[in-house]
Order: C-alpha cells, then structure tokens, then sequence
C-alpha cells in the first residue's frame, strides 16, 4: 500500500529567523510532526509561511518549502493557505496577544480566520496565548475575531497552565491541550566534557538592553536589566573563579533593538576577560554549546529551554508571563520574574542560584519527567488531525 502524502503549512514559523527561538520552535515542531506522521504511514510534506529574513536556512530537505507570508496582499495568502491539507500555526511562539504593535496583531488574528474561511483544518501548535488587556475598540474588536478563530480551530494547543486559563475565561467551554514548548524536542549534539574552571553562559538581551520594541520599557520591569547585568557579569569577573562567555540567541539586523550580538560585544569590549561566543549559525548549534555549559543566566526563553531541556542550570530572567507560565508548569522556580523583585534581590536571587547550580540540575532532571507526558498530548492532536484528513 502507497504510503499518503499530505500537504502540512506551517505558519508563522521560520527556518532562517536570526531569532534562534522562532527556529528552534520550527526544528522542534518538524521533528514532532514527522515522528508522528512515520507511526501513520504518512509522508508530509512542509511548506514554511513565515518572514522572508534573507538569511541561510538551516534545515535544508526536499520536502521543506519555505513561502514567504504574502501579507501585503490577502488573496495571495489565501492561495497558499488554501492549497494546504492542514495548518499549524505556532503563532511565533508567543504573539497571539494583543500586547504587541496592533498590526502585527491583526495580521496573527486574520491569518487564523483565512484559513478557517478556506475549509483548512486549523490547528494552534504549543504556544503562549495571551494575555488579552486591550481597551481601545479596534482590539476589542480583534479580540471578538480571536474567540471566533479558537471556537472553529480542530484544536488550541497551549504550552503552559496559564495560556489554558487565559483560554478558558476568553472561550468558556472550549478546554486546550496542555502540552509543551516543541522546542524540547530540539535535537543537539552532545559536548565534550568541560574541564578547568566552571563555564557560565550569560545571554544578554538586545530587546531588554534596549528598552524593549519602542525603547520606552513597555515590559515594565521590576528590575532595571542594564543595571542587572552589568552587577551580574562585574560581580563574576571580580570573583575569577568562573569563566564568562557571552551567548547570543538573537541576530537582529545591525543597529536593531533586537540584536543580541552589538551588546555582546559592547561588553566583551568593555570587560575583555568576558568570552564572545560567535553566532550561531542554527538552533540545533546554540544548543549544541549550551549543553556544555556549567550554567546559564538568559532572557531570551528558548535559550533558556535549550539548557532546560539538556540538564544544564539555568536561571531565566522573565520579562514576560511565558517565562513564568512554562517554567512553572514543570515545577521550575529558579527564575528572576519580570516584576515583584528589584536588581538588587534579582542579582543576589542570580548569584545564589548560581552557587547551587547541583541542586538546580537536580530539580530540572524533575521538571524534564513532565515534559514527555506534555509532547505526547500534542502528538494525541497530530494523530487525530492526521488521520481525519480526506475524510470529508
């Protein structure tokens, strides 16, 4: 018997973001939907609608396309949408709220209701949904359009407790998927063992650095980020007995806010026994070098989940509720949470975990037992949603 092939879009994903964090959600979520596909007897066959960012891809297969999100003109991004036999949309990961700039968040809302609009079974892959705070009535409005997309979705599938509560009160009787950040499933290649003095990886953000999207501090931090990491790395230079490398995880276009890699070598410049680690030219690279690690202090979540999910220490330092929301649902608290703790307890909360680093490798070989139970939900909604295709 002919294996099926079926036509699976992929949407708001990338395979050549310098967000190493929109790429690793992709490599991940390939990796989930071909592992399901084989126990079926399907082959897929992946078509990419993301953000054409003209760098290098970093999957390269025959049955990966990558199509440009046609988002100047909707009937074209009609016609993608509707020669699909499915749709995952991963929403980059966590921009289906209306916190972020009201056209990006239009185009996340009209994405989902077009291929609703085309008979194209929809389904939301793990991802953080919300928080929905918008007054003005353009945003109530999307907001009323964004219940509407969730209520004829196959399936919502979240990856952490919170998204499913934010779900649950926007769309009463509509009950999500618990599931996981896909990224979990990113694979590495395992490093040699480290050997003189502990590595400690720092990733400083560019977006916090910065200020955020406007540079006007819209996350509203408890902390004062600059302040916290420059404590965090002159107070470990000073000490001598760790080595610092800096870890970028975000290849913004020069002069961005986004760009992890001007601040990192601002700082190298200015602390010159600081280690500047070259960019990474994939997800599956960053992760490579995480997991050799001693420990990890990062803002950038994926960076995060890249040392989570390879038994690496690591303390987040949250400027959003995703970071809470996820390390929380497996059990994790070793976080600097974005608001109710000021620079100085965060770099004594920092500095603390740091020095436990055992303990923290203890408590994340805990958390990573949840974290099969959490993929294999979403592989639950693969199997139904592959096997309903063609069925009418």
């Amino acid at each position: 018997m002919t294996a099926r092939q079926i036509s699976i879009g992929l949407l708001w994903h990338s395979d050549r973001s310098g967000n190493l964090g929109v790429g690793a959600l992709t490599v991940g979520n390939i990796a989930i939907v071909r592992e399901v596909a084989a126990e079926l007897d399907i082959i897929p066959n992946f078509v990419i609608m993301g953000f054409n960012d003209n760098n290098r891809p970093y999957i390269e297969e025959a049955d990966i396309r990558f199509a440009p999100l046609g988002l100047s003109s909707a009937a074209r991004f009609a016609g993608q949408v509707g020669s699909m036999d499915c749709i995952l949309d991963i929403g980059g990961g966590d921009s289906f709220t209306d916190i972020y700039p009201f056209k990006r968040y239009a185009w996340i809302v009209a994405s989902k209701l077009i291929a609703i609009g085309r008979r194209v079974p929809l389904v939301f892959a793990p991802q953080t949904i919300g928080p929905f705070l918008g007054e003005a009535a353009a945003k109530r409005s999307l907001n009323q359009l964004a219940r509407w997309s969730m209520r004829r979705a196959r399936a919502v599938v979240v990856r952490d407790m919170r998204s499913a509560e934010t779900v649950r009160a926007l769309v009463p009787g509509l009950d999500p998927v618990y599931a996981v950040d896909v990224a979990f499933a990113l694979t590495w290649t395992a490093p040699l063992p480290s050997v003189g003095a502990p590595r400690i990886g720092i990733n400083v953000s560019g977006l916090l650095w910065h200020g955020g999207h406007t540079g006007k501090g819209e996350f509203k931090l408890g902390y004062d980020y600059r302040a916290l990491m420059t404590g965090l790395i002159e107070t470990l230079v000073a000490r001598g007995d760790v080595t610092v490398e800096l870890i970028c995880h975000v290849n913004g276009e020069p002069g961005s806010n986004e760009d992890d890699g001007a601040v990192a070598d601002a700082l190298a410049a200015q602390y010159p026994s600081l280690i500047r680690v070259p960019d990474f030219a994939s997800p599956s690279a960053a992760k490579s070098h995480i997991a050799g690690l001693d420990a990890l202090v990062a803002a950038r979540m994926h960076a995060c989940i890249a040392a989570f999910s390879s038994g690496v220490p690591v303390v987040p330092v949250s400027y959003s509720r995703k970071f809470e929301g996820l390390f929380g649902s497996l059990g994790y608290d070793r976080l600097v949470p974005f608001t109710g703790m000021g620079t100085d307890a965060a770099l004594a909360f920092i500095l603390a975990a740091l020095d436990q680093r055992a303990i923290l490798a203890t408590e994340i070989t805990a958390g990573l037992t949840r974290v099969e139970a959490r993929l294999d939900a979403y592989r639950d909604v693969l199997r139904t949603l592959f096997r309903s295709l063609g069925k009418g």
